[in-house]
């Protein structure tokens, strides 16, 4: 049995009604991914072990460790006994900043805000989305389908969540995957930072519920639209609201439900 990068094969008892065997099964693999900034440790996730300077990447930008201006360099990935430690340099003025922040050292999930020591740590309040973008409902759903299409890990292991990102007609530009749904949104940012596709110019689909960590992080760094095929909080709702970002929930089987700034998704009549 060929194994995808980020899963495992495992023997595993398979039991029906009927039988039991034996079987090789894959499994959606999760470590620890330590991320280091000017050599000083800042947070674990858990992760997929795939596309991590993606991930890195992300997580700085949606963290608002860095804007997108700054210089931003991969020192290295390097994979040890326990995990993964990831090596970045940042500025100097971004790494002071950063480490007056007073938070756990374990994040679990890829959650960008466990472990802050604060609530003004938690609720800051990104930029107003300027983006002007409306795309219209034939699109939403064109990216969803596309998107279904494009999750070879969950196809595998039916495990992990994704994150897309499509043009304003629907397409899908970008894919990501990861046990975390907050990872794969991060490693979509940082895909397309890295590929210099405007996040200014699409929208965002997960594959979970939209949370006020996913909501903060597109808001971030300006995706006009978030989509999710379940339902946002309120707080993720109030987050959206506040910021321009058009939420979008319940997104499946040709329906959805909009919860934020309605004009991001034009109503087709039938």
């Amino acid at each position: 049995m060929q194994c995808l990068q980020g899963t495992a094969i495992r023997l595993v008892e398979q039991r029906t009604p009927t039988h039991v065997r034996a079987i090789d099964d894959a499994i959606a693999c999760e470590v620890p991914v330590a991320l280091h900034y000017n050599d000083v440790p800042f947070a674990v996730l858990m992760a997929t072990p795939c596309d991590l300077a993606d991930l890195a990447l992300g997580f700085s930008l949606s963290e608002a460790i860095i804007e997108a201006g700054d210089a931003w360099q991969l020192d290295d990935v390097r994979e040890e006994l326990e995990g993964f430690i990831v090596n970045m340099r940042i500025p100097a003025a971004r790494a002071e900043k950063l480490f007056q922040r007073s938070r756990s050292m374990l994040s679990y999930g890829g959650c960008g805000i466990c472990g802050s020591a604060s609530i003004e740590g938690v609720m800051r309040m990104p930029a107003q989305i300027s983006s002007q973008l409306s795309v219209d409902e034939a699109a939403l759903h064109r990216a969803l389908d596309a998107l279904h299409e494009q999750q070879p890990l969950n196809a595998e292991t039916g495990a992990t969540h994704a994150a897309g990102f499509a043009n304003a007609s629907g397409g899908m530009l970008l894919v990501r995957e990861d046990v975390g749904r907050h990872n794969a949104l991060d490693k979509l940012i940082g895909g397309l930072h890295n590929a210099n596709i405007p996040a200014c110019d699409g929208f965002a689909i997960t594959t979970s519920r939209a949370s006020f960590e996913l909501a903060m992080k597109a808001a971030q760094i300006g995706i006009p639209l978030l989509a999710a095929i379940s339902a946002p909080t309120t707080l993720a709702i109030a987050l959206a609201q506040s910021s321009g970002l058009g939420l979008v929930g319940f997104a499946r089987d040709k329906q959805c439900v909009v919860y934020a700034h309605p004009h991001r998704l034009r109503r087709i009549t039938p």
